[in-house]
């Protein structure tokens, strides 16, 4: 791949497409673009964290293992985010599992290369920081939102957000993956979809869920939604589509 198409492949990451000129070519030459398959666990818990990831059209789950092998997902990462920072920070370990969702590929950079861009590059650090602001107020409130809400309310609100980092409405999600990031029986998910596709949300096909009512389907989210979604436009608006 040739540079200049290698720089716009970084830059489909809306991180590093938010960096001044100067402070791209700071980092660039130490960036790789890599292929994460559906499917991939990127690091598992425990595992030594050696690259950041900027995604570029691929989605990438946090989740916690339970001792039983159940999941919750934590926080999601898309185009708009970057993964691997914040564990690299203090122990260089992952405190939960990064699965990919859907199969794409993403811009990485070993830990050491960016935490010396952060370092000699105030510009470059402020929005690392702004992102990890970002992501604690995501992962906040999923923790409650996980607590309190219906799976119904829930459900919306994943469909939702998956939405808000792909291009489409078609979005290739299997009941089986949507029961394993809300933590429920496949079962259920099965009935809570039934029910948005006969309420005029969504259509399902196989292995796909087209969005047929986006305003519907905010309606029947939780504020959860609403509020991740704020957190974002407020501390990273170069990053974050604003409707």
């Amino acid at each position: 791949m040739q540079h200049g198409s290698k720089a716009i492949t970084h830059r489909k990451n809306r991180l590093l497409a938010a960096l001044e000129p100067e402070d791209f070519s700071f980092l660039e030459p130490h960036l790789e673009i890599v292929d994460l398959p559906k499917g991939k666990v990127v690091y598992e818990i425990g595992e030594a964290v050696r690259h950041t990831y900027f995604p570029h059209n691929t989605i990438v789950s946090l989740t916690t293992v339970l001792e039983d092998g159940g999941s919750v997902e934590m926080a999601v990462f898309g185009r708009e985010a970057m993964f691997g920072f914040v564990s690299a920070l203090v122990t260089r370990q992952s405190f939960g599992r990064y699965v990919t969702q859907f199969a794409g590929t993403a811009s990485r950079v070993t830990v050491e290369q960016l935490n010396e861009a952060a370092r000699d590059r105030p510009k470059i650090r402020q929005l690392m920081l702004s992102f990890t602001e970002a992501l604690l107020a995501q992962t906040l409130q999923t923790v409650a939102c996980n607590a309190v809400h219906s799976v119904e309310a829930r459900c919306c609100r994943w469909i939702l957000s998956t939405r808000d980092r792909v291009d489409h409405d078609a979005l290739p999600l299997t009941h089986e993956t949507l029961a394993e990031m809300l933590g429920v029986q496949r079962s259920t998910v099965s009935s809570v979809t039934r029910a948005l596709q006969v309420a005029g949300l969504i259509n399902q096909g196989r292995g796909v869920i087209t969005i047929t009512d986006r305003a519907g389907l905010e309606e029947m989210s939780c504020e959860c939604y609403r509020t991740i979604r704020r957190s974002f436009e407020r501390l990273l608006p170069a990053t974050y589509d604003s409707d």
